[in-house]
């Protein structure tokens, strides 16, 4: 039961109540004494009869000009605002008394250091927290302080506000500090807290991805073509923009061109430009993408969409970096570097006849392949954190936890769009999410089908031969989709790649391939 009592200023008043109180025998749980004239008292619950003797008695204490009851103390009201406001921060925040040790933390933080709130209360700020300046707390300090702090596996740039309060004698004592950590994480070992490496977007604890990354700095560095190889939604845009800002050309442009996207005549008039009077709605004439990105690097994705006219001429373009505008006798010299993307093996392409032998290997200086996620299942579960705590920031709610069915779950899914799929996936659930746990019922996906089926043999007419001939045609079927290469799907099976290149053919599984062509009329003078 709480009581609030208005009342007007006078020596000994709260005295009296608390002597009526202690002539009914009443356990005071709580007394509050706002300075606008209102006392607030909080007990346990009574009988309506000692309530009705008590109420009379409290109203005629002089200077008292009103009693009733009320649901909460002004102090319960603040308490529940201050936790409501700290249950749905999505920023970690950790309130710390004078000698270091843990009173507060709120279910960002205790979610990023997977312990209760209950658990973490009494620890010990540096067991929880690396990068804890203690000796700056130790000193006691009275001016914030920005600091590189982490909790779980995320790293912050958090602000560490010292906490001072007035003792019994008026005078300012030091009593602790609160942690609110900013939603920008940092990787370790940062020399600079502002600084950001180009790489450091590109998250993986797969060897083949760090061994990708290390060459991929190596290469940043270099002015050759790059070619970056894989299925859609590994990464390549990813990695192609870190190299570039890892390289010498870091501050001139990037600007990318999408080849399948866009039709032949069109394609040629945003990459080369056009003169003056060509088109009516730029009748001076535009630059094309390797005039404007001068200097700088031209990203060009889908590159095995490109067709074979505009092949030809960006295989002239790369012998000396001149070129002729549509519409113009001049030639234009740019100085800028290619980065390709190509879904899948460009080879597959130079094999189908669709893609010229001589501009693959021109393209084809420096090369990555990229794995599928599919192959690097161990990188699943660092990325769901990732997107999980990213998408939560974004929608400013609090941080989601993922039951280990649903982790299990996303960590099975045969992924055929990669990084992407799963990242798209995630923020679907999120945004729909009325809970703060993800299971796997909240994760929308299509079947992924079984690598096998069931094959039916008829033992009265298939000899050996037919059985296995349907056992591996419809192996085959099934890893295709995920394999689409030739040589992805021969590693994958350990045989070779002319071996499984004949076998599709054989079963008629996937493009029909034929012998690569080359039309030596194509080149218009290009060398090889």
């Amino acid at each position: 039961m709480r009581l609030e009592i208005t009342c007007s200023d006078r020596l000994g008043i709260c005295q009296e109540v608390l002597t009526i109180l202690r002539e009914y025998e009443i356990d005071l749980r709580g007394i509050e004494v706002d300075p606008v004239g209102k006392i607030y008292l909080s007990f346990p619950s009574l009988e309506f009869s000692e309530f009705q003797l008590l109420m009379p008695k409290i109203r005629r204490i002089p200077n008292v000009e009103d009693v009733k009851t009320v649901s909460y103390l002004p102090s319960e009201r603040e308490h529940f605002e201050f936790n409501l406001l700290l249950s749905t921060l999505p920023n970690p925040v950790v309130s710390i008394d004078d000698k270091g040790r843990i009173d507060i933390a709120n279910a960002a933080a205790s979610a990023l250091l997977k312990q209760d709130k209950e658990a973490l209360r009494g620890e010990l700020v540096a067991d929880h927290i690396a990068g804890f300046p203690t000796r700056w707390f130790d000193k006691h300090p009275e001016e914030p302080l920005l600091e590189v702090i982490q909790l779980g596996t995320k790293w912050y740039n958090a602000q560490i506000l010292p906490v001072w309060v007035k003792d019994t004698d008026n005078e300012l004592a030091f009593a602790g500090a609160v942690i609110h950590g900013h939603s920008q994480p940092l990787p370790p070992n940062r020399e600079k807290k502002d600084e950001t490496l180009p790489f450091d977007s590109v998250l993986s604890q797969h060897g083949s991805i760090k061994r990708i990354l290390r060459d991929a700095a190596r290469m940043a560095q270099l002015d050759a073509p790059l070619l970056l190889e894989g299925e859609t939604g590994v990464g390549k845009e990813l990695i192609a923009r870190a190299c570039h800002q890892a390289g010498c050309r870091a501050e001139k442009p990037f600007l990318a061109v999408n080849c399948g996207a866009l039709p032949d005549n069109v394609a040629e008039s945003e990459l080369f430009g056009y003169g003056p009077g060509i088109f009516t709605h730029h009748p001076q004439g535009k630059k094309g993408i390797f005039e404007q990105a001068n200097g700088g690097t031209v990203l060009l994705d889908s590159i095995g969409d490109m067709s074979q006219e505009l092949q030809a001429k960006l295989l002239r373009f790369l012998e000396d970096g001149r070129f002729r505008r549509i519409g113009e006798e001049q030639m234009v010299h740019v100085d800028v570097r290619l980065i390709c993307l190509a879904r899948g093996e460009l080879l597959e392409r130079v094999e189908q006849g669709s893609f010229r032998e001589d501009l693959y290997y021109r393209l084809n200086v420096l090369s990555l392949h990229l794995p599928p996620l599919r192959e690097r299942k161990g990188d699943v579960a660092m990325l769901t954190e990732h997107f999980v705590h990213k998408f939560c920031v974004q929608l400013q709610r609090p941080l989601v936890q993922v039951s280990k069915r649903c982790l299990d779950y996303l960590i099975d899914y045969n992924w055929p769009g990669n990084v992407r799929q799963l990242e798209n996936t995630l923020f679907r659930s999120i945004s729909m999410l009325e809970k703060d746990t993800l299971e796997p019922d909240d994760i929308k996906l299509p079947e992924s089908s079984p690598v096998l089926e069931n094959v039916a043999i008829d033992l009265d007419e298939d000899s050996l031969e037919t059985a296995v001939k349907r056992f591996e045609s419809s192996l085959l079927r099934r890893l295709y989709p995920s394999y689409p290469s030739t040589r992805q799907l021969a590693k994958k099976l350990g045989l070779s790649h002319t071996a499984i290149a004949n076998k599709l053919r054989e079963y008629g599984i996937g493009r029909q391939r034929r012998s690569p062509r080359r039309k030596d009329n194509d080149t218009d003078g290009a060398g090889s």
